[in-house]
């Protein structure tokens, strides 16, 4: 579980800030349980997501995160795994591949987090941010995520990742603003990669 505890350069956990935020988030729990769903609904509710409310800048650190208070998906992951880190709580990434256009032509990588929680194991949460159409829970042991893979193409991707995949913070920070990343959205082909 080591991995899953390490700060690093995207889950920046050690960062002040993000220590402090996760002792306030946790300051009324009284299992890892409760604190998961705190750092969850703070992450899902308080910070928001760059597109739906078209904001800048690009984030990419869980520290530049926290402090601008928006993120893609991606970066919503980063903050959420170092804020249960701080608090000692295996955590790390996971994908999607989903959809972007409803023909099927176009698809991208959508982040969300496994946490791992000593009654279930790796439980997946989807932080991304709720709207209408969209409606992430925490609620273990069932997975309540933001998006059900619907369509073909679409797919889990292996694994609970400790760090982020090398073409999400490529494409993070090559982009100057919430539309270019919108128009280079991250994908990987599937075969190895789905499941």
């Amino acid at each position: 579980m080591k991995a899953y505890l390490e700060s690093s350069k995207y889950i920046d956990w050690h960062h002040p800030e993000i220590v402090q935020q996760a002792q306030d988030l946790a300051v009324q729990c009284s299992s890892n349980e409760e604190i998961a769903e705190s750092c969850f609904v703070f992450v899902r509710d308080h910070i928001q997501h760059s597109k739906d409310y078209e904001r800048n800048p690009v984030t990419v650190k869980a520290s530049e995160v926290l402090q601008h208070r928006t993120g893609y998906c991606y970066a919503k992951s980063h903050l959420l795994a170092a804020l249960l880190r701080a608090n000692h709580i295996p955590a790390g990434l996971c994908y999607q591949r989903l959809t972007v256009e409803p023909d099927g032509s176009l698809f991208c990588l959508h982040g969300l987090n496994g946490v791992f929680l000593e009654q279930y194991g790796w439980y997946r949460v989807d932080a991304r941010g709720n709207k209408p159409g969209v409606d992430a829970q925490f609620c273990p042991p069932r997975e309540q995520l933001a998006f059900s893979l619907d369509s073909v193409g679409e797919c889990n991707i292996q694994g609970v990742w400790p760090q982020p995949l090398p073409v999400v913070i490529e494409v993070l920070e090559q982009s100057e603003t919430y539309l270019e990343v919108f128009h280079n959205l991250p994908d990987v082909a599937i075969g190895e990669w789905g499941e």
